[in-house]
């Protein structure tokens, strides 16, 4: 399916509560369009849930259920299970929340239906740190990243842990599908949720989503965040199929700086810190061709 081609009929509908420039927001719309009417949604505390189903509005057309922050991935899966069990096994169950109810609070529950094959989509919209309850670090908080709970001053300077890598981490539990996918490049996007769609079994896909509140980036500017996230190499475009990897798109390997100045969360990074985070996108994309295939 070609962008063009993708159906007029919104399942995620427009005037949603999403800041300019929401990625997530972009994410979902997208998503939803390929997914199609025949889905159910479950979904814990995060900014989608604020800006997507806040009572007594609602942004859904597709049956809708909020979720405890921790338990995504085990309601999912009981929800996917009542549904065989009544002979249904077209509807198609999709777990979604941001990093922080996945790669924090989420993760033992995520861990168990990867374990268990549940037949689920987990999707993971990866804004870097619970914005919405004001911009704290998460796991998946980059390198050097300002937050309120990574602040700068002179004991520290922004977060001093580097990503957490939950690709790999659900690809090690040996799944039949696993995909990173970004809003700026929304063919790859198109691609990955049409094959994620067709698939039996859990499937995790991660999508690189902006947040121009939290990053501190012109809203304008989240497509071009997304590109030179990819082009820096600090996100990488890449699938595993029943353990086969892809990378999708080579990144260029532009200077990590210029990601970095263009967001005013890395303002304060000194030249040491710039060069430390470069080094470790070097040893990651290095890491990453060992074991993929590369598109060309």
């Amino acid at each position: 399916m070609k962008l063009k081609e993708l159906p007029d009929e919104e399942m995620f509908t427009r005037g949603h509560t999403a800041c300019a420039g929401c990625g997530g927001a972009i994410a979902v719309r997208n998503l939803m369009k390929i997914l199609g009417k025949d889905t159910v949604v479950v979904n814990p505390a995060c900014c989608l849930l604020i800006f997507g189903a806040t009572y007594p509005n609602i942004a859904w057309k597709v049956p809708f259920h909020h979720v405890a922050f921790e338990n995504t991935a085990a309601c999912a899966t009981g929800m996917a299970r009542a549904l065989r069990a009544k002979g249904d096994k077209d509807t198609l169950v999709m777990g979604i929340a941001g990093d922080g109810g996945t790669a924090d609070i989420g993760l033992q529950a995520l861990s168990g239906a990867a374990e268990r094959n549940e037949d689920i989509l987990y999707v993971m919209y990866d804004n870097e740190a619970y914005m919405n309850t004001g911009i704290q670090r998460s796991g998946s908080t980059p390198f050097g990243a300002w937050t309120t709970t990574t602040p700068v001053g002179k004991v520290r300077s922004g977060k001093a842990n580097f990503k957490k890598d939950m690709p790999q981490i659900m690809m090690a539990h040996n799944v039949p599908y696993v995909a990173t996918a970004s809003v700026g490049h929304i063919q790859d996007f198109i691609n990955k949720f049409e094959k994620a769609k067709k698939i039996k079994g859990f499937r995790y896909i991660q999508v690189f989503t902006p947040c121009p509140t939290g990053w501190r980036h012109d809203t304008a500017k989240t497509i071009e965040m997304c590109k030179m996230a990819v082009d820096t190499g600090m996100w990488t475009l890449y699938e595993c199929e029943n353990g086969k990897v892809t990378i999708n798109r080579k990144p260029k390997m532009t200077p990590v700086s210029e990601y970095l100045k263009a967001q005013g969360r890395f303002r304060h990074m000194t030249e040491e810190d710039i060069k430390t985070l470069q080094d470790w996108v070097n040893k990651k994309w290095e890491a990453d061709q060992k074991y993929a295939q590369i598109k060309s």
